[in-house]
C-alpha cells in the first residue's frame, strides 16, 4: 500500500491528507510545492540554500558511484519539485558528470507558481568547478534554457575561462584564487538575484556549505536499504568543531521511505 502522509512533529500525523475513504493518497505536486515553499521573503530578502539529498540507513550517499540505485519515484518526484521552487540548482563538477547533468527544463505544473514569484521558466544550473576541466560541448552548456553558471575561482584557466564563454556559460567569481569559497558563492549568486538555492551535491561540495555555515535546510531522503561498502556519506570533509543543529519541520513515509526537511536551528 503506498502511503504518503504529513506529519507536525514525530509523532502526529494529519489525517486530513488521506483520501474519502481513510486509505492514504498520494500527494499532488501543488501540494508538496506548498509543503516545500521557501520561507516567505527568501525572493527578495537574503538567500537562502536547501539541500536535497539521500541516504542509504547505513548513511551511503550512492551505490556503484550514483544515487539513482537508493532513490525511488517519490524521491524523484519531490527532486522534480524543489527544483520546480528554486532559482537555481548549485552543483560540484564531479556530480555533474557522473550524474550526467543536463538542463532544468520548464514545468506546467510549477509555471504559474514561478510566474508569480518573479522567476524564469526553469532555475539555472550551476556548476562550481575551481579547475573548470569541464566538457563544454554537453548540451549542459550549450543548449539550456537560461543559460548555465559556473562559479569558480579568480585564478581559473584562462583558456578555461574562455571555453565557458564560447559555450554560453555565465561566468560567476568567487574566490580569490583557484579554490571557490562556499559563502562567497552563496552571495555572488544571490546578487544575480538567485536566492532561491538548491544544491544536491556531491557530499564534498555540501561538505563545504556546512564549514562555512551557509546551509539553511536539508532536505533528507533515508532510503530503508543497507548497501555497506565504503561509499561516500552525504556531506563530506573535516568535522565540525560544534555540530550544527537542525529542527525537523516536517516528515512524509513512503513505502518506508522516510521524506524529512530540517532547518537549520
Amino acid at each position: 500500500m503506498r502511503r504518503l502522509l504529513p506529519v507536525t512533529d514525530r509523532t502526529t500525523a494529519d489525517p486530513g491528507k488521506d483520501g474519502p475513504d481513510g486509505a492514504a493518497r498520494e500527494w499532488s505536486l501543488d501540494e508538496l510545492a506548498d509543503a516545500y515553499a521557501y520561507p516567505a521573503g527568501t525572493g527578495t530578502g537574503r538567500a537562502w540554500l536547501r539541500a536535497n539529498m539521500v541516504s542509504s540507513l547505513d548513511g551511503a550517499a550512492q551505490h556503484d558511484g550514483r544515487s539513482q540505485p537508493i532513490s525511488t519515484e517519490t524521491d524523484m518526484r519531490i527532486f522534480g519539485t524543489l527544483r520546480g521552487l528554486a532559482d537555481v540548482v548549485v552543483v560540484g563538477a564531479e556530480t555533474a558528470r557522473r550524474e550526467g547533468y543536463r538542463p532544468a527544463r520548464a514545468r506546467d505544473a510549477f509555471a504559474a507558481r514561478r510566474e508569480a514569484a518573479g522567476q524564469g521558466p526553469a532555475p539555472a544550473i550551476a556548476v562550481v568547478s575551481a579547475s573548470l576541466e569541464l566538457d563544454f560541448s554537453l548540451p549542459l552548456f550549450t543548449a539550456p534554457l537560461v543559460p548555465t553558471l559556473v562559479v569558480t575561482g579568480a585564478g581559473a584557466p584562462a583558456d578555461r575561462l574562455e571555453a565557458a564563454r564560447r559555450a554560453g556559460a555565465r561566468i560567476v567569481i568567487a574566490g580569490d584564487a583557484s579554490a571557490v569559497d562556499p559563502a562567497r558563492a552563496v552571495r555572488e549568486l544571490a546578487g544575480l538575484g538567485f536566492r532561491r538555492l538548491l544544491t544536491e551535491g556531491g557530499p564534498r561540495m555540501l561538505g563545504q556549505f556546512v564549514a562555512a555555515g551557509v546551509l539553511d535546510e536539508l532536505c533528507l531522503t533515508l532510503s530503508p536499504v543497507l548497501t555497506s561498502g565504503d561509499a561516500q556519506r552525504i556531506v563530506g570533509g573535516p568535522g565540525l568543531t560544534v555540530p550544527d543543529r537542525f529542527a525537523l519541520a516536517a516528515l512524509l513515509e513512503e513505502a518506508g521511505f522516510l521524506f524529512a526537511r530540517y532547518l537549520r536551528i
